[in-house]
């Protein structure tokens, strides 16, 4: 008979060892099914291993459904301490806006594309064999429906009348010259339509950009301070719009295309008048050639705002001079904007006007009526919404991009 209790011992060892082996075989394969990579589709019911966060106490829950692994979370940023954010940028080099001459030659094509029904109606009628008086109603009517106002459309229309009568000419080239010139004439190209952005008295120039909502305000500040930077000016741009979500943020944005500095505040709802005077503070403290301050916009109607308008160009004025106040209007408002720029005219003493979404409407002759209006030159020009869609106002091409 055997004697088991020799081979007891022997058969201890090996149970031990077969279980030893069992545990490693079964941690290598637990370790292999999570380390699955899902690089097709999966099955909505197949489990998704959500990577642990490096400090995390506790894993999250995994989460389930069709897909690859999730990325792991980006790491928040501290909350500022101080509630104004001073962001400053290094220049970095950035492509030159297109020069001013291609600019004016894409603002003369697209408006000949959306003005061509304005320019081609007003010829056709003074080119027909006979004009009579439905004639000369009908382009008075063709005129008002560019915007161009009751006073400047009978002006011109007169004007046109007599001359026509004189000459006697139905000659089509004779009449797009008459035409030209009374159009430029109406335009007025004596007005001053420089941007005075010149550093004066050891300050910068301070610039304020003002509207109602919706027009394209901090865009136009982007846009113009691209090409101020291309013209060897430092700039530093001011985020007083504190009420529109993330209008600081694209404000800074603007900035970091162009390498310029931006003052914002990181609080919501934050005091703009407040935002104003440490942007043109830093500005002069860091003698850059011009501030532009970004405001946010407000209806014309709705008095505590314009007030408020009031109060952030005086808060400015308590250190330097504003130089230009650009009033950004959308041109497909047409007569409402307008009203609009009556209406801020009063509170803010406006310079200049810009014009954004020219090329996007056949009543271009807003231009006349706001300057006959007011006697504030149209300056600027927005042609779409590229880095470069931003021209200088010119009264000949303007008139030329319409008969084209």
């Amino acid at each position: 008979m055997t004697d088991f209790s020799a081979l007891l011992p022997v058969i201890i060892i090996v149970g031990i060892v077969v279980l030893v082996i069992a545990g490693i075989v079964v941690g290598l394969v637990s370790g292999r099914r999570k380390k699955i990579d899902y690089t097709g589709t999966r099955d909505a019911n197949d489990q998704v291993i959500a990577p642990e966060r490096p400090g995390s106490v506790e894993s999250e829950p995994a989460p389930t459904g069709v897909g690859t692994l999730p990325p792991p979370a980006e790491p928040q940023e501290a909350p500022a301490e101080d509630v104004l954010d001073e962001a400053v940028i290094e220049r970095v080099p950035t492509e030159a806006p297109a020069p001013v001459a291609g600019r004016l030659i894409r603002l003369r094509e697209r408006l000949a594309k959306s003005n061509s029904i304005f320019g081609k109606g007003l010829l056709a009628l003074l080119s027909s064999d006979r004009i009579d008086e439905g004639v000369w109603e009908e382009v008075e009517e063709t005129l008002l429906l560019a915007d161009i106002g009751t006073d400047a459309s009978m002006d011109l229309v007169d004007t046109l009348r007599e001359r026509v009568r004189v000459m006697g000419t139905r000659s089509p080239e004779h009449v797009r010259a008459m035409l030209r010139e009374e159009l430029v004439n109406l335009v007025d190209p004596t007005m001053d339509r420089t941007l005075n952005v010149a550093r004066t008295d050891g300050k910068p120039a301070v610039v304020l950009v003002v509207g109602v909502n919706g027009v394209g305000k901090t865009t136009t500040v982007g846009k113009l301070a691209r090409v101020l930077v291309a013209e060897d000016k430092d700039v530093l741009l001011g985020a007083a719009d504190t009420f529109r979500a993330a209008a600081a943020q694209q404000l800074a944005t603007w900035g970091a295309r162009v390498g310029v500095p931006t003052v914002k505040s990181d609080v919501d709802g934050a005091d703009p008048a407040s935002v104003a005077f440490e942007a043109v503070k830093s500005g002069i403290e860091q003698e850059v050639d011009v501030v532009m301050v970004d405001t946010a916009g407000r209806l014309q109607n709705k008095v505590g705002l314009m007030d408020e308008l009031g109060k952030v160009k005086r808060v400015i004025e308590k250190q330097a001079d504003v130089d230009e106040v650009l009033l950004v209007l959308d041109a497909t408002t047409g007569q409402n904007g307008l009203a609009q720029a009556k209406v801020f005219a009063e509170v803010v003493d406006i310079t200049g006007i810009v014009l954004t979404k020219l090329d996007g409407t056949a009543k271009g002759g807003i231009v006349v009526a706001i300057q006959k209006q007011l006697g504030v030159p149209v300056k600027l020009v927005g042609l779409g919404e590229g880095p470069d869609d931003l021209a200088p106002f010119d009264a000949e091409s303007f008139v030329d991009a319409i008969l084209a």
